[in-house]
Parts: C-alpha cells; structure tokens; sequence
C-alpha cells in the first residue's frame, strides 16, 4: 500500500516561494490574513506552542510564526489546521531575508523570540539570529511603539542581546515581565521553558520598545 500524499496545509504552512507566487513577493497583511487585525511575528517559532496559546487568548490579533525548519513549521502548522486558527500562520524560510524582504517597514506591532538556538560552539556563533543586521531589521519593521519581547535560558546568550538592544537608538529598554505561574501545561512560550523551568532553572526575559519615527 502506498503511503498517504503530505497533508496541505495552505494557509497554515507556506514558504517564501510560495509568498513570491501567490502574494506577489509581500506580505500585504489584509491581504495576506483577510483583514485589518494587528500584526505580530514569532520568530523562529518552532512546534507552535507560542502561536497556539497567543492566537486561543487573542482571537482580534493575527500572528505568523517564522521558521526555518520546514518540519517543525510543519508541525506547528498541523496544530493550527487542527484548531481551525485561520489568524494564525506559519512561514517556512529565513527570518532575516522575510524581515528584509517581504514584510512593508512599520507594519508590525510585536516581535516575539522566544529561547533562540544558543549555537554554543565559539565558532559557530555567528549563526545566532541576534546580530546587528537582525535588530535593524526588528527595527525596519515595527510600528513606533511596537514591542520586541525575547526570553530564553542561557544567561551569557540573553547578555548578547541586552547589549544590542538597550544600547539601539531605535528602541527603549522596558521592564522585564513578571514571572507568571502556568495554567496547565501548555502554558508556556515553549516547550524549552516549560523544561527548564520544572527544573528550577532561571529564565531571562527582556521586552523593548520601538522608538517614533
């Protein structure tokens, strides 16, 4: 017996490719969602857990997950078609070229990164999405006031970040958010989180906002 063909899962899941053919290279939001709700980005946004409880709790907002893993956007996306969440999307491609590219400046109102891939090798370092191209970018796309949340689990990494953020022109630096005790399991940004903080394991948290143009 032949196994089953994959699962479409358009509009859930599509890749850039996709955006270039069918959405003419931009991602025009009312077009793109159908309507005129705010816009935010959760990069690098893995399994989904994010998206779905964000897009559960806030059915007026419209939320598209990037990732460059096409499995695991995959996944997330099954989640979403499953709920039958058509606010919600995933994108499968390269954060940065969808920031630089695709997406019209000032039309975002958050950006979410949640425990970003800490690389930890020296070497390969370069690869984390926390540079200055990617911070300009955040930048390029967020409507003055817009927030740029990250958290993640790895103290010297959430270091990196502080000093790219609270030292851009473009933003101010914000309290951090209170720790909140979960609701049940899958209230977590993560499945990280949630990991390391059965553990007992510190989370750092950070929130910047988008300076008028």
């Amino acid at each position: 017996m032949r196994p089953a063909p994959p699962t479409d899962l358009k509009p859930f899941f599509l890749t850039l490719t996709d955006v270039d053919a069918e959405y003419d290279g931009a991602l025009d939001w009312p077009k793109f969602f159908g309507n005129d709700r705010p816009v935010e980005l959760d990069i690098g946004s893995g399994r989904g857990l994010h998206l779905v409880t964000a897009g559960e709790a806030r059915p007026d907002t419209n939320f598209l997950g990037i990732e460059i893993d096409y499995r695991e956007g995959r996944r997330a996306a099954r989640r979403l078609q499953k709920r039958e969440m058509h606010h919600v999307r995933v994108l499968g491609g390269d954060a940065n070229l969808a920031l630089s590219k695709y997406i019209t400046p000032h039309t975002v109102d958050a950006v979410h990164v949640y425990f970003p891939d800490p690389w930890w090798k020296r070497k390969h370092r370069s690869r984390r999405i926390f540079n200055d191209r990617f911070v300009a970018l955040c930048s390029q796309v967020l409507k003055p006031g817009g927030l740029l949340h990250s958290w993640t689990d790895v103290e010297e990494y959430f270091h990196d970040i502080e000093a790219l953020m609270d030292h851009h022109e473009d933003f101010v630096t914000l309290p951090p958010p209170a720790e909140k005790s979960p609701e049940h399991d899958m209230d977590y940004r993560t499945s990280y989180e949630r990991k390391k903080r059965k553990l007992g394991l510190p989370i750092y948290r950070g929130q910047w906002q988008r300076k008028p143009l």
